[in-house]
């Protein structure tokens, strides 16, 4: 079994932003030389996550209205009280979206459905520059 460990580094614009990394990943496994495993896809920070969606403009408007019907900012956060940050509903949401994903690829290819894509979402409140890690794993 080998074991890559590439990053992507991305700016985003700000809470609800959505960036696809779907191609940007499947280069990364293509390159890795591992014909079959799996990947997966890792934010740094309390504040982004990974997902699959459908990357199209109806559920890039959806996802973050969902989200701020579970989390909304004008609620009362401990978060809030402790650090006067403004994004105590950003932590909230990105515990419950969560960090990271796995996805299996074959013959190097991502094993994704056909409207299906990678995709980062920003939840902080202002603007970020992440790091995403991908751990390549297979034979």
């Amino acid at each position: 079994m080998t074991v890559t460990t590439k990053s992507i580094k991305i700016q985003s614009k700000g809470e609800n932003d959505m960036i696809d990394l779907t191609e940007k990943i499947s280069y990364f496994v293509t390159k890795s030389s591992i014909s079959n495993g799996i990947v997966t896809v890792f934010v740094s920070g309390s504040t982004g996550s990974v997902i699959t969606i459908e990357y199209e403009p109806g559920l890039i408007k959806d996802f973050p209205k969902m989200l701020s019907r579970i989390a909304p900012k004008d609620l009362d956060y401990g978060h809030e009280q402790m650090w006067h940050d403004g994004n105590g509903h950003s932590h909230v949401k990105a515990s419950l979206v969560g960090p990271s994903i796995t996805i299996p690829f074959n013959e190097g290819q991502l094993c994704l459905g056909t409207w299906q894509q990678i995709v980062f979402v920003e939840l902080d409140s202002r603007s970020r520059n992440r790091e995403l890690i991908l751990q390549i794993i297979g034979e």
